[in-house]
């Protein structure tokens, strides 16, 4: 993926963007109409741009709500609901003009409110109230302030420049009279559930079998999409998901198991399509656990995992072997850093040297206690590809042994076992990101506590140390230089064992056209697809 290149403080004193809201085209009649229906793992815990972190539900949320800015298929920063901002000398203070013709999705039976300054103010309030439980608030902490200097005007004062700070600013606003509770957001809140926004879907309502019914909104600002209903539907098996996308029961994969690549691509019916992602596979552990608290132990796991065979054996080879927490694909990504070898021999040195013999069963004991740890997985993700990948790791570290229990667990009951209960020893998981490659919520000290990233409760004065530097410099290569440190000592730290990044594919009905993916929200471009074939 190309990573944003505008530097808004470079060679400027004053930067004044003026990337006027220009009236939205009519829609030609002809591309307007029909249903696409999209198949996903698992369905989304909730539906607002707050408190939602994983990509399922922000995968809806792109649909639904906008940000003050966007990007666009060429990867450039352009106006959504502000039509135009100014940036100061000192590249401090950002000023906003608001579109003035962007009006909230209705509630049924009430008239659509017009979208104001306010709401800009609330959004912002509402996601670093310290309540509310977002991964969001790290990555806005540079924010000093935030005036309304009128109805249709914003004006935010950063503590400090940073670099490509207007990027930032493509956070999705919510509407004031949204949310239940006006000072912060919780999961309980029924708005997270019955989403309000400005985008060019409107949440409809939820089916019997989970699906979720977005419909087009005719008053869009940029022009009524063309597609009339998008319907996210939620499978828990990959297999079950092609079957339905081959039978047509669906006319879109998100994201395709590589085993199924050569079926679809074999069918003229279908379109496979590559996309970046900013992503990767990893197995996280629970520092809260003493036995996982040990480096040594930590990297005997990793030094026992033979990753190149479960990429090549489980996922066609599609994809990349990674050594830490930065996807290969970034700019932050230290190339210098070798993944961790195959090598279970030293893995046990390792564990010998943490204190542990074998036991009669060949399992490693200390102090009277075996080496067993619980590995927790959601049973969405529950797929043959993830199957094969939590038994062949089992296998491996009981090759070292280390006993491994599987669990498989329904979606909410994993999230709620991993970042409120933090009651596991392992988990395997996948983060997705953006290309600011900012990984203060998953490393951060401060980010330990319930719903955080930080679920393993990591803590290392270094790394809080870099992530603060990273974040504070101006100079893009000092940043470049303190993230390939971070890379490093992450890599030695091992935090997670790090997998792999995987190719990323969608399939579609070749009846759906115009297709143009958003390397990681995915459907930033959806109001110009359209169906040929209603």
């Amino acid at each position: 993926m190309k990573r944003i290149t505008t530097h808004l403080f470079a060679s400027l004193l004053v930067l004044v963007v003026a990337s006027q809201a220009v009236a939205a085209a009519p829609r030609d009649p002809a591309k307007v109409g029909g249903t696409l229906s999209y198949g996903e793992f698992g369905r989304p815990a909730t539906l607002d741009p707050i408190t939602s972190n994983e990509m399922t539900s922000l995968r809806v949320t792109e649909l639904i709500f906008n940000g003050l800015v966007g990007i666009n298929e060429r990867q450039e920063i352009v106006s959504e609901l502000a039509e135009k901002w100014e940036v100061t000398e000192s590249g401090r203070v950002y000023t906003f003009n608001l579109r003035r013709d962007v009006t909230w999705h209705p509630r049924a039976g009430e008239a659509a409110k017009p979208f104001t300054a306010e709401d800009v103010l609330f959004t912002y309030r509402i996601m670093m109230h310290p309540k509310t439980i977002t991964a969001l608030k790290v990555r806005y902490e540079f924010i000093d302030k935030v005036e309304k200097v009128d109805d249709y005007t914003l004006r935010f004062t950063l503590k400090r420049p940073i670099l490509n700070a207007l990027a930032k600013f493509s956070f999705k606003i919510i509407p004031q009279h949204g949310p239940r509770n006006p000072n912060f957001l919780t999961r309980d809140d029924p708005f997270v559930q019955n989403p309000i926004g400005t985008g060019p879907y409107i949440f409809d309502s939820v089916a019997a079998d989970r699906s979720i019914i977005l419909k087009a909104n005719p008053t869009y600002f940029k022009g009524r999409p063309n597609i009339d209903q998008f319907i996210p539907r939620p499978f828990a098996d990959q297999n079950i998901m092609t079957e339905a996308l081959m039978l047509k029961a669906i006319d879109m994969i998100v994201l395709v198991n590589p085993r199924d690549l050569t079926r679809i691509q074999g069918s003229s019916d279908f379109i496979l399509q590559p996309y970046n992602a900013l992503s990767y596979s990893f197995f996280g552990y629970n520092f809260r656990n003493p036995v996982l608290a040990d480096k040594r132990v930590r990297k005997a796991l990793t030094l026992a995992v033979n990753r190149q065979e479960m990429l090549d054996s489980f996922f066609n080879g599609q994809g990349t072997i990674i050594s830490g927490p930065f996807a290969p694909g970034s700019w932050a990504y230290n190339l210098d850093v070798a993944p961790a070898p195959f090598d279970p021999q030293q893995a046990r040195e390792l564990l010998q040297e943490a204190g542990y013999t074998p036991g009669a069963n060949g399992i490693m004991q200390k102090d009277g206690q075996s080496l067993s740890l619980s590995l927790k997985v959601p049973i969405e993700k529950e797929s043959e590809a993830v199957k094969r990948v939590v038994l062949a790791f089992s296998n491996y570290l009981k090759a070292i042994g280390v006993d491994v229990r599987v669990e498989f667990k329904e979606w909410q009951s994993w999230k709620e076992d991993v970042f409120l209960e933090h009651n596991f020893d392992i988990i395997f998981a996948s983060w997705v990101f953006d290309d600011s490659a900012d990984i203060s919520s998953l490393f951060h000290s401060a980010e330990i506590g319930p719903w955080k990233n930080n679920f393993g409760a990591y803590s290392n004065p270094q790394v809080d140390s870099l992530i603060v530097e990273s974040k504070l410099t101006l100079d893009h290569e000092k940043r470049r230089t303190i993230n390939r440190k971070l890379h490093a000592v992450l890599a030695d730290e091992n935090p997670y064992t790090f997998l792999w990044t995987l190719t990323n594919y969608t399939a579609y009905n070749r009846k759906v056209r115009r297709v143009a993916i958003h390397p990681y929200k995915f459907f930033s471009f959806a109001d110009e697809w359209f169906i040929a074939d209603k």
